[in-house]
């Protein structure tokens, strides 16, 4: 089938995809029956390959039910970001409407979504990120004219959730890994390895994402291997990484990273592109 090429990221999410695709679609098997995302973030691979059959997973709720959203209520959404305003008051008030869980948790799903999207297109620098109490806490971002509302992006994306056979989930990873058949294919993308003590930034959910889950998430990549079941795994470059992943392919690929906020420390970075399949091994 055709690939729609509306069919694109809704959010903007650290680590995503968009600017690596290039070289992770020369990489991927020639043939995929069954696909399978657990870290999805902002779904650019998923988006630039769109499998017919698939199962997405992210341990963030809030934005998995924007993608349920998407599929289900899309033009609803469309009206509720309409109304959204661009100014630093109302940003704040929006914001702030997780602080009460008692009030967020009774929000619909569509308003809840719609806060999500708003959130990431207007606060600074389209970084989603939450504190240890898991409440949104980025800064205003006092851009003059921000996409709220992408209505052929959003459209085009409900049309492929609802046209395929795709599956949302909100789990642990190691849950969803369980989940894919022998014929599948796992492209993994989780929190990346900090690249100094300085640099780590795990802030999609509370809790973090540290080497004891990198660890745990090697052992499921292995067990996958055993299984048959093909992986590509992108992460940092760093010797933890590479050591840790040295019985299959690494490759270390360019990546340019935009979310430090200083600009000098913004630029090229080295990553990693492994796999369990492929001449190299």
């Amino acid at each position: 089938m055709a690939k729609n090429k509306l069919v694109a990221p809704v959010v903007k999410w650290v680590g995503g995809k968009r600017q690596l695709i290039d070289e992770i679609t020369p990489l991927l098997p020639k043939k995929i029956e069954f696909y399978c995302e657990p870290f999805l973030g902002g779904g650019a691979v998923l988006f630039s390959m769109q499998p017919p059959k698939a199962i997405v997973n992210d341990l963030n709720r809030d934005l998995m039910i924007v993608y349920e959203v998407i599929r289900d209520n899309v033009e609803e959404l469309i009206e509720s970001l309409k109304k959204h305003e661009n100014t630093a008051d109302y940003f704040y008030e929006i914001r702030d409407m997780d602080r009460d869980q008692s009030v967020y948790q009774s929000m619909s799903k569509v308003d809840r979504a719609s806060r999500l999207l708003y959130l990431n297109k207007t606060c600074f620098n389209g970084l989603f990120r939450v504190n240890s109490s898991g409440e949104f806490n980025s800064p205003f971002g006092h851009y003059k004219n921000p996409n709220i509302v992408n209505e052929p992006v959003l459209r085009a994306v409900n049309k492929y959730l609802t046209k395929n056979d795709i599956i949302l989930y909100s789990e642990d990873f190691e849950k969803i890994l369980e989940r894919v058949p022998n014929n599948g294919f796992v492209y993994l993308d989780p929190p990346y390895d900090p690249v100094s003590d300085t640099a780590s930034f795990t802030g999609y959910n509370k809790g973090g994402f540290d080497k004891e889950e990198q660890k745990r998430l090697k052992r499921c990549c292995d067990l996958l291997d055993k299984r048959g079941v093909k992986f590509m795994l992108s992460n940092s470059a760093t010797e933890f990484i590479k050591d840790l992943y040295s019985d299959y392919d690494v490759r270390i690929v360019k990546a340019k990273r935009i979310i430090n906020a200083n600009v000098s420390g913004r630029g090229a970075v080295e990553e990693v592109l492994i796999r369990n399949y492929g001449h190299e091994r």
